[in-house]
């Protein structure tokens, strides 16, 4: 590869990132958001909360996210956790082909039937790394706090059991 092609790839992994890349879960943030990653793959469909600030994806067994496939690369893509402009405490995932290094996939991705080198993920995105291997990205919002709950939620009346007999 080119070495002024290896530079852009790298800009668009790193340039705007300002997080940690630690894998330590009790720093993910507090938001009213969940992101969720299914696969599809030879084994079948697994779901991935994305909770970290970065993740692998690829056939290697070091990877975070491992899809079973030969028409994947060992390192095919990287998802790294980036903060919304507008609001400190939202995040959003930007998928980008190959390894953290900058360097990319054999193959390449497709993004909702287009082939990309990066995307800011939106809900229901479809990513493409080969044939019969998939992913379906959700960006789901949580209307209440874990731990709180709606007095509407639950409607519990009591009744006495003599007021059910017939007199």
């Amino acid at each position: 590869m080119p070495e002024k092609v290896r530079k852009q790839h790298q800009k668009i992994l790193i340039n705007p990132i300002t997080t940690d890349f630690s894998n330590d879960r009790s720093m993910a943030p507090e938001t009213n958001e969940s992101h969720l990653l299914i696969i599809e793959d030879d084994q079948g469909r697994k779901e991935f909360p994305l909770e970290n600030p970065i993740y692998s994806i690829g056939r290697d067994r070091d990877c975070n996210i491992r899809l079973a496939s030969q028409f994947v690369s060992r390192r095919h893509a990287t998802l790294v956790r980036l903060p919304r402009e507008h609001n400190s405490h939202s995040y959003y995932y930007r998928i980008v082909d190959g390894d953290a290094k900058g360097k990319p996939s054999a193959n390449g991705m497709m993004i909702n039937g287009r082939k990309m080198p990066a995307h800011d993920l939106k809900n229901e995105d479809e990513i493409v790394f080969g044939p019969q291997v998939r992913a379906i990205y959700y960006l789901l919002k949580n209307n209440q706090r874990s731990g709180q709950t709606d007095s509407t939620e639950y409607d519990i009346t009591l009744i006495n059991p003599g007021m059910t007999e017939d007199e």
